[in-house]
């Protein structure tokens, strides 16, 4: 008789809340990267199978101080809100690499830009892997390649901001990871 109910740790799975979400013929999506200086935004209408670009661009949060920006930037995704109206809203998580003091930053950019949203608007997070897997197909893209292909998914011309190809990509990331949940039902 084994010890343990399971055979090892590695056949642990906890349960996991499922997120029921209704078919909609149309649906916005706004898909936010937040930074402390500039945090990118990027809307897309969910028709079908197809995602079709409404708008992109950055609150660019200019001040001599972290709370002016912060502050720059929840009023930015404030206005964004109202101004687009979005069903659901996409944000990227934060990514800590070496430096402790920009991802404390980035944290904070990611709180201003949270608690700028109104209460029952649905949040969904996605890590920068698990973006550019959705994207692109690999997971550790490089910036070019997933604002390439984001140009080549929505049928953009011109050169697009770093910040905004990749709040377009979180945004489609979800349309793609909605898609999966609808049909997985």
């Amino acid at each position: 008789m084994p010890r343990y109910p399971t055979r090892s740790w590695r056949s642990f799975e906890p349960p996991v809340a499922v997120v029921r979400l209704a078919p909609v013929a149309s649906l916005r999506i706004l898909g936010l990267d937040p930074g402390s200086r500039r945090t990118g935004f990027g809307v897309i209408d969910c028709q079908g199978a197809d995602n079709v670009h409404f708008t992109h661009g950055c609150i660019s949060a200019s001040g001599a101080t972290l709370a002016e920006r912060l502050r720059v930037i929840f009023e930015g995704v404030r206005e964004l809100v109202s101004v687009h109206r979005p069903q659901e809203v996409a944000v990227e998580q934060v990514f800590v690499n070496r430096n402790a003091d920009s991802a404390l930053k980035l944290g904070q950019a990611r709180g201003a830009v949270l608690s700028a949203l109104p209460e029952g608007l649905p949040i969904f997070e996605y890590a920068p892997r698990t973006i550019k897997l959705a994207v692109v197909g690999f997971g550790g893209a490089e910036k070019q390649q997933v604002a390439h292909m984001i140009r080549a998914l929505l049928r953009l011309e011109g050169r697009i901001a770093a910040d905004a190809s990749d709040a377009l990509a979180i945004a489609v990331c979800h349309a793609h990871s909605r898609r999966l949940r609808e049909l997985t039902r």
